[in-house]
């Protein structure tokens, strides 16, 4: 089984990656540090995540110990949807590059497709709680954002959040000089994406799935919710190969040849989710956790359902 991607300009991206998302202030740089040491390569950061400076920290305690090298690393992070201004997509990425301590990235995503008004909030609301969009279009950002790889500060860009619609208009841009590498997006059985998944893997973009684990912790997610490592399903098949139902959701997405980014800050699940290699899903179970009826969007950013750019009106 591939344990790497091979993105359109040449780099290689681990399969399995950590997330980093609500990892919190404190506990995000124990978690990269203990990741590294169990063998975690591939980095999911992003500026929205206001975690970047302790990664950082991590990442050079690690790289002065001599546990990795850079070139060993693939560290991603997201221009956030307040810096869709091109005149605001460098210095950006160089605040990220910073916090980071890095001198270049191996994939930057632009995080969504929709531009929020400028300033210090991520974000920005009107009175009645609806995000205040900014009159920017993602293809300008885009422009800026090639200019991040003609100047070696990134490596490789992509998008996040983005539809089938959306992923075409960027691949039909006129001048158009670099290819999205990558496309993050939300995937677990009880999201699929497979008519999306299948669209960019046939159009060269690797896909990387975020919330895999369907997001437990969830700060909005009400004790009603079928939680997925509940799922009877789910637990039926992790029996049957002895291992834990969030290995099985990660498993699920590396055979799909899908990257996939479980976010944890125990040791114990770090450690878990990363022995992954060792055994694999029948045709049959595959088809199981994909044949899901119940359907449900963790991060559907309802407060921006009204911007002109907004990605999950498919659903």
């Amino acid at each position: 089984m591939a344990t790497h991607l091979e993105l359109p300009a040449g780099g290689r991206m681990p399969i399995l990656g950590l997330g980093t998302w609500q990892s919190l202030q404190g506990a995000a740089r124990d978690a990269v540090e203990f990741a590294i040491d169990v063998g975690y390569r591939h980095l999911d950061c992003a500026h929205m995540y206001q975690n970047e400076s302790e990664i950082g920290d991590a990442l050079r305690h690690k790289m002065e110990q001599g546990v990795v090298s850079r070139e060993e690393l693939f560290v991603v992070s997201k221009l956030w949807s307040t810096f869709h201004e091109r005149s605001l997509v460098k210095e950006a990425c160089q605040k990220t590059l910073a916090a980071l301590q890095l001198d270049y990235l191996d994939l930057y995503l632009m995080h969504c497709p929709m531009g929020f008004k400028a300033g210090e909030e991520l974000f920005p609301a009107d009175g009645n709680g609806m995000i205040i969009p900014s009159n920017t279009d993602f293809l300008d950002t885009w422009e800026a954002m090639e200019e991040l790889v003609d100047v070696g500060m990134v490596k490789a860009i992509g998008v996040s959040n983005f539809n089938q619609k959306q992923i075409n208009q960027l691949l039909g841009k006129p001048g158009l000089r670099h290819k999205p590498a990558n496309n993050q997006i939300e995937s677990h059985p009880y999201l699929p994406q497979e008519e999306l998944i299948k669209f960019c893997q046939a159009k060269g973009i690797s896909v990387t799935a975020y919330c895999p684990l369907g997001a437990p912790n969830w700060p909005g997610s009400k004790p009603d919710h079928i939680s997925l490592l509940d799922d009877p399903q789910v637990k039926e098949i992790a029996l049957k190969h002895n291992k834990t139902p969030a290995q099985v959701l990660i498993r699920l997405q590396i055979q799909r040849n899908v990257s996939v980014i479980p976010k944890s800050v125990t040791p114990q699940r770090i450690e878990e989710n990363f022995k992954v290699f060792d055994f694999e899903l029948s045709a049959e179970e595959m088809e199981t956790l994909l044949g899901f009826k119940k359907r449900y969007r963790i991060c559907a950013l309802t407060q921006c359902k009204n911007h002109k750019d907004y990605p999950f009106l498919e659903d």
